[in-house]
C-alpha cells in the first residue's frame, strides 16, 4: 500500500483494544505508513454509536508508545488520538475491522463508524470497516485479503470534506469474493432490535436487546445488495444529514 507512504495514521475500533480486527488492521497498516497509532476502548463498546463521555471523566492505560487503551467510547478514543495523544495530528483515520456487519442503518448505532465520523467531523479523512459474518464461521482472510486493495483504492480516489467512506466486507471466503462494489446506503424495515424479557435467579425482570432482522426484498444499488451477492460494500457516508426532498413542503409550510 504505497498509498499509506508519509501518514500518520490513527487505528480506532469498538470490538477493544485487544479485538482480533484492530490486530490485523495494524499489521496490514504498520509496515507502509510513517506512523500507526492504536487509540481504542479497553473494554468492548459496540452499540456505542456517537456518544461522547460528557458526565464521566476519561482515563487511558498506555500499553506502549503507539498503543493506547482509553476507558470511554470510540468517539472518546478519536477525540483523545487526536487530541491528547499523538504528537501531531494523524493524517489518516481508519476503523476497525469490526467484527460485524456495520450496513444500512446499523450507522445510527455503530461504534465504529462514529468513530470514523468523528474524525471527519475533526478534518481527519476516515474510513470505517467492518467484516460481516453469520457467527459460524469468521473469514477474517477475507478482509486481510482486500482490505490493502480497498484502503488503496479509496486514498486514491480521495475523501472529500465532510464525509468518510463506510466499508463492509462479505461473509464468505476470499476466493469467493465477486468484486467491489461502491454503492448507496441501503435500509431495513423497522423491527431489527427488539427487548427480550428474561428473568434473574431473584424473580426480577430485565432485558437483552435482541437482534432480529426482518426478512425484506433488497434494493438494488445498496451496501444490503452488494453483500448478498458476496461483493465488497464501499459506502461514502456525508456528515451534512440536512432532508433536502423535505424542504421545499417545510418552506411553503412556513411561508408567511
Amino acid at each position: 500500500m504505497q498509498q499509506l507512504a508519509g501518514h500518520r495514521v490513527l487505528l480506532c475500533n469498538d470490538d477493544g483494544i485487544e479485538a482480533d480486527g484492530i490486530r490485523l488492521l495494524e499489521r496490514l497498516v504498520n509496515p507502509h505508513a510513517a506512523e500507526t497509532w492504536v487509540v481504542a476502548p479497553a473494554e468492548e463498546m459496540s452499540g456505542a454509536s456517537h456518544s461522547i463521555s460528557m458526565h464521566l471523566p476519561i482515563r487511558y492505560r498506555r500499553v506502549d508508545d503507539h498503543h493506547h487503551a482509553v476507558k470511554g467510547t470510540p468517539t472518546d478514543c478519536a477525540l483523545m488520538g487526536i487530541y491528547e495523544i499523538m504528537p501531531e495530528k494523524p493524517t489518516l483515520l481508519l476503523s476497525g475491522i469490526n467484527w460485524g456487519a456495520n450496513l444500512a442503518e446499523d450507522l445510527t448505532y455503530s461504534g465504529t463508524a462514529s468513530a470514523a465520523m468523528e474524525g471527519a467531523l475533526l478534518g481527519v479523512p476516515s474510513v470505517a470497516m467492518s467484516l460481516v459474518h453469520a457467527f459460524e464461521e469468521v473469514h477474517w482472510a477475507t478482509a486481510e485479503r482486500f482490505a490493502p486493495e480497498v484502503i488503496a483504492g479509496i486514498l486514491d480516489a480521495g475523501i472529500a470534506p465532510g464525509t468518510f467512506v463506510n466499508v463492509n466486507f462479505p461473509p464468505v471466503a476470499p476466493d469467493e469474493v465477486k468484486g467491489i462494489r461502491v454503492c448507496r446506503l441501503g435500509q431495513r424495515p423497522p423491527g431489527s432490535f427488539k427487548p427480550t424479557r428474561r428473568t434473574d435467579a431473584r424473580h426480577k425482570d430485565y432485558w437483552w436487546i435482541e437482534i432480529m432482522r426482518v426478512d425484506h426484498d433488497v434494493v438494488p444499488g445498496t451496501d444490503l445488495e452488494a453483500i448478498e451477492n458476496g461483493e465488497i460494500a464501499v459506502t461514502p457516508i456525508q456528515l451534512d444529514m440536512t432532508a433536502d426532498r423535505s424542504m421545499r413542503a417545510l418552506e411553503q409550510a412556513f411561508a408567511g
